[in-house]
């Protein structure tokens, strides 16, 4: 029985879809101005494992994940740069999914983007004018009155007087209350516009997500997903929106992933530990990067050193070096199996990750002690259920060796000879050659293998 955290209940709940065996799922994406960093990279890996896992549950799923392409930052930047916003989205979508594809991300079935949906937004906006919790201000903007809808702060366990109470930020003369938030922005020079019934402008940030999710989901849909950073404003202002409008629940359940801190601090561009994908895969293969990311709980902060790297990837070649030399099919997996339900009941608590990882390395451990095939096998297809070890295992192992001229085979077979003909000074010269080169060798009875360090 699949339980998830519910962000707005605050408690474990058994999962019960609208429609039987079916999962319509929403994630807020990525805002296209820059390459992604390692949180949207934690987004990105935590809900593909959700959309991966309720599948292998034989759920029908829809995923829904956005892509806003017009926002304040992207004006900024466009016009920086002397290009035009279409050609600068487009370059960092195209970087994304480059970066998501590296990191074994399943493409979501939906994504959406917010300049092909400013028709639904306007209309969205038109109703809650029309419903009363939206205004028309003096300067042209429309504003949401956050005081008109009964159910602010649910989500974010705050109340409206707390945030008045506490807010440091400047306040807009055109609003009714400080806490409104805007719908609808008026023309500015240099911005791009669309025309709509209270003049030419662009939509908030907020309306981009209640309007598509409300197009290709329906009103009322299953789970709503982002990173925690989004629960207040932004998801708070979601359910205010589309709640007002459609006068039903938004989404059952709400899915949040924690942070990304860098060595136990927060990761920020002020504090110079900000780390795009790309600047990390320079270094890691995406696969240590994605088995990092999963190996902690996905509401768990999830701390980024190079340790934690380091540690990732001698996990991971650990799983790896215990399907060297095997052949094995993909095949549908026995949930019968002790080691198999296991990992299951896991996955089925709130996508506990750690405890289905811990499964794997069991079976590693079983097939190194015993050489069963059946742990094998069940290793091999239990993560390839993660996004895992699908690759060829002596590929991963041994890795991407520079051109420095080693013959590494040729080099084992002269310390073999070496040692038989007990001229271990030379064996060990050998040794030390190809380990000042990054290759590790490990004796075992059935001969020389060798890895990459």
């Amino acid at each position: 029985m699949l339980k998830i955290y519910n962000t707005l209940t605050r408690q474990k709940e058994v999962f019960s879809p609208i429609q039987a065996s079916k999962v319509r799922m929403y994630v807020c994406g990525m805002t296209v101005y820059d390459y992604c960093h390692l949180g949207h990279a934690r987004v990105m890996v935590v809900f593909d494992l959700v959309s991966r896992w309720f599948r292998a549950s034989e759920y029908e799923v829809t995923y829904v994940r956005n892509i806003t392409d017009v926002d304040d930052k992207i004006i900024q930047r466009a016009n920086e740069n002397k290009e035009s916003i279409g050609a600068l989205t487009q370059r960092f979508i195209d970087a994304m999914d480059e970066d998501a594809n590296k990191l074994g991300v399943i493409r979501p079935d939906i994504e959406p983007r917010a300049t092909t949906h400013i028709d639904a937004m306007i209309e969205m906006i038109g109703k809650l004018i029309e419903k009363g919790h939206a205004y028309v201000a003096k300067n042209g903007d429309v504003f949401y009155s956050v005081r008109s809808f009964n159910g602010y702060g649910k989500l974010s366990g705050k109340s409206l007087d707390d945030l008045r109470a506490g807010e440091r930020v400047e306040v807009d003369t055109f609003k009714k209350d400080p806490m409104d938030f805007v719908l609808w922005k008026s023309v500015k020079p240099n911005e791009p516009n669309w025309d709509s019934p209270w003049g030419p402008g662009r939509p908030g940030w907020h309306i981009e997500c209640s309007a598509m999710s409300g197009q290709h989901l329906g009103a009322h849909f299953d789970i709503h997903g982002g990173g925690q950073d989004l629960q207040f404003p932004h998801h708070e202002n979601e359910i205010a929106q589309s709640e007002a409008t459609h006068s039903c629940q938004m989404a059952n359940y709400w899915m949040h992933n924690g942070f990304v801190r860098v060595d136990d601090e927060k990761m920020s561009k002020s504090l110079g530990n900000f780390f795009t994908i790309r600047t990390v895969l320079e270094q890691y293969d995406a696969e240590v990067v994605r088995f990092f990311i999963l190996r902690a709980h996905y509401r768990s902060p999830l701390n980024y050193s190079n340790q934690h790297l380091d540690d990732a990837k001698a996990a991971l070649t650990r799983l790896y070096t215990a399907l060297r030399g095997i052949e094995i099919t993909e095949q549908k997996v026995d949930w019968s199996h002790p080691q198999a339900l296991r990992f299951k009941e896991a996955l089925d608590d709130d996508f506990n990750t750690p405890e289905a990882m811990a499964v794997l390395f069991d079976l590693a451990n079983e097939f190194n002690k015993d050489k069963s095939i059946i742990a094998a096998s069940l290793l091999k297809n239990l993560g390839a259920v993660l996004g895992l070890l699908e690759r060829d295992a002596d590929a991963f192992v041994q890795g991407e060796i520079g051109d420095d001229g080693l013959d590494i085979e040729a080099l084992i077979k002269a310390r073999i000879q070496a040692k038989q003909a007990k001229n271990f000074a030379e064996a060990d010269r050998i040794r030390a050659e190809l380990t000042g080169a990054g290759i590790i060798l490990e004796d075992t009875p059935q001969g020389t293998t060798w890895r990459k360090a």
